[in-house]
């Protein structure tokens, strides 16, 4: 008996090699991949054919045309599953991928130490003024080091808007350098909180007694702009906030306003509402501010993990079994149907 090919669809956005290579170990799959930059028909005809799209995060990199949206999902017949090549899927349309039937996996927990990691770099930075240092270093002599003075972090608390997988591994670290840990997260359980390693608290105290803020939630409809004048006003004056989330959740133009005002001591930012940023926007002329490009993430170790495990679920889902991390369960019943009525 011949085996239905079941068809792989990703854009030639990078991908770690290791994708590909677990892919090519079974038998009866097939990858394609399409140019961003290529013929628009050959894209169409490549996704009109699959039965999973493996689709880049970031939304600033791939075109909107390919992004998982209704309009897309309408041309592809036969597709069973959007694989996000990442945490986020900023790319996919959920709710109509419900509609249509179609699984929405991520993988989540793959660079989960790698963003922490930079979570910690990035409060080191800001509170130590690191960046500030290496700028004036660079540029003028005669200064004195208490010019560019900084705090410990040591006896210091963070509050953690999350405490998933990347929020834990913060928690961990910042335990390590002496910081107490409060963290708040409306999917947890107090006692899972504290389980996860931090005290539970109300929104309210999180922003009024942590001297760093950081980000590790969702960027959906409850979390767009939900750091804005008002919440970084509620914070205690001279904290550092720090985002290693999504671009969105915090108000930029509200940012700037709370560090000009000096009611904020600084910021460590890796996302960013368009990424890169423009080069004339604000927060980058503050040396106050320590700025990446959306690079927590994207590390060697992380890259290769979120493929790997990209590659396992997709396995996982053209086998007809639900995939570790599946963004929209309440699909499954529909994926099974279209499943064995296609390739069962």
């Amino acid at each position: 008996m011949v085996s239905l090919i079941k068809r792989v669809v990703r854009s030639d956005l990078w991908v770690d090699g290791v994708f590909e290579e677990r892919l090519s170990r079974e038998p009866d799959i097939e990858v394609v991949k399409f140019s961003i930059r290529g013929p628009a028909q050959f894209a169409r005809s490549a996704l009109s054919a699959a039965h999973v799209y493996h689709i880049s995060a970031a939304k600033d990199e791939l075109p909107r045309e390919w992004f998982a949206s209704a309009e897309l999902l309408s041309m592809c017949p036969n597709l069973l599953c959007v694989s996000a090549g990442g945490a986020g899927y900023d790319t996919v349309d959920v709710a109509a991928c419900t509609a249509a039937g179609v699984a929405v996996v991520n993988q989540s927990g793959g660079n989960a130490v790698s963003v922490a990691e930079h979570t910690l770099g990035l409060m080191l930075g800001v509170s130590r003024r690191m960046l500030e240092g290496d700028r004036r270093m660079r540029r003028e002599v005669g200064y004195a080091r208490e010019d560019v003075m900084g705090h410990e972090l040591a006896g210091k608390t963070v509050g953690l808007v999350g405490i998933g997988n990347i929020g834990s591994r913060v928690a961990v670290l910042a335990r390590a350098f002496g910081m107490q840990v409060v963290a708040v997260d409306p999917m947890l359980t107090p006692a899972e909180i504290e389980r996860r390693g931090a005290r539970p608290v109300s929104w309210d105290h999180l922003l009024a007694q942590s001297d760093v803020v950081s980000l590790h939630c969702p960027r959906d409809a409850s979390t767009l702009k939900m750091m804005n004048a008002k919440t970084f006003a509620a914070m205690k004056p001279g904290a550092i906030f720090i985002s290693t989330a999504r671009g969105g959740i915090h108000d930029e133009a509200a940012l700037v306003q709370a560090l000009q005002s000096g009611h904020l001591a600084g910021a460590g930012l890796d996302v960013w509402d368009q990424e890169p940023p423009p080069l004339d926007h604000p927060l980058l002329a503050m040396d106050n501010v320590y700025a990446t490009f959306h690079v927590a993430g994207v590390t060697h170790e992380a890259r290769r993990n979120v493929a790997a495990i990209a590659a396992e679920q997709i396995v996982t889902v053209l086998a007809g079994q639900r995939p570790p991390r599946l963004i929209n369960p309440e699909v499954w019943p529909t994926f099974e149907q279209r499943w064995a009525g296609m390739l069962g």
